[in-house]
């Protein structure tokens, strides 16, 4: 029987979208809701294992993690796009490797949550009406503001047009920025200065790599208004964490709100988790019922597919 072990399940839920009695009959199934302590915990615990059903971007399978997974046949991850995966070392031991869709739209509703928050004191407001208080922060408004976004693809996309609804004037820049977009959103391009100089709101929606790698660091906050607030739903290292955590210690910028991080999930006595003019959430920009049920239902199609030797949406 094939030896299945579903990674990540940080919440305990995927139970609640796979039968797993129905797929006990084909399936020996384990279910990892804890983070691995390090690799060699990973390589341990998982070395019997067949195949690995993964969330993105969560448990890094490296080079030596595959090349310690002596039995492993298939990675199925959700989305189809997974940094966290050494494709080169899955192509070299001959491991299929597939992924499911992504509904894109939970990702752009968080950042608008993260920027509402920022902009209207949310959490320190909630904090505080717990505690007996009664208003006290004085908010900004979102109509006329300048919106900075760096990356206007999928997920860019959405959010300028949403901002576009509040009534914000929305700049953009990326390497590979489209004018072709840029114009059919009414989105002003931009060089990447210019942007920093002039955002009330800059919301990173690039690709990680090290093209995009500290793209924002203490040189370029010190150029950011004092009001302006950063958001990151995209990846970690797109930030520079220590330089971010001087930059809201000093009131160099106004606040930042942050659902990515460096290190996954964020260390308990992270700094930035003390910072209270962060606003900080627990990456999960895609974490949604909706997208849950596409994850885990073609997590299943895509295994029975592998075993019959027909793999779907292989990644290359």
């Amino acid at each position: 029987m094939l030896k299945v072990a579903i990674l990540d399940d940080y919440q305990n839920v995927s139970q609640e979208f796979l039968d797993l009695k129905k797929l006990s009959g084909k399936y020996e199934i384990k279910v990892f809701s804890d983070s691995f302590i390090d690799e060699n915990d990973a390589i341990e615990q998982l070395k019997d294992f067949e195949a690995l059903l993964i969330m993105r971007e969560r448990t890094k399978i490296t080079e030596n993690l595959i090349s310690n997974l002596k039995k492993l046949k298939f990675i199925i991850t959700s989305g189809m796009r997974n940094k966290a995966i050494d494709l080169d070392a899955t192509r070299k031991r001959k491991i299929i490797v597939s992924g499911t869709e992504i509904n894109s739209n939970p990702t752009c509703e968080l950042t608008w949550a993260l920027i509402l928050g920022l902009a209207r004191n949310i959490k320190p407001e909630i904090d505080n009406m717990y505690q007996g208080y009664w208003q006290t922060t004085v908010g900004v408004e979102l109509k006329g503001k300048i919106l900075g976004l760096i990356g206007l693809g999928r997920v860019g996309s959405e959010v300028a047009k949403i901002g576009k609804a509040f009534g914000m004037e929305i700049i953009s820049w990326s390497e590979n920025l489209s004018l072709d977009k840029c114009k059919e959103l009414n989105v002003l391009p931009s060089n990447k200065e210019d942007l920093i100089e002039n955002a009330d709101f800059i919301s990173i929606h690039v690709q990680g790599g090290e093209r995009y790698k500290d793209c924002f660091t203490l040189k370029e906050f010190e150029k950011m208004k004092k009001s302006a607030f950063l958001i990151n739903t995209s990846r970690g290292p797109l930030v520079n964490e220590d330089d971010l955590i001087i930059a809201l210690s000093t009131n160099l910028i106004a606040g930042a709100g942050i659902d990515v991080y460096e290190k996954e999930p964020l260390p308990s006595d992270h700094k930035l988790r003390f910072i209270p003019n962060a606003l900080l959430l627990p990456h999960i920009g895609y974490v949604t019922a909706e997208n849950y049920s596409i994850f885990y239902t073609q997590m299943i199609q895509n295994l029975e597919a592998c075993v019959k030797g027909e793999p779907l949406r292989v990644i290359e």
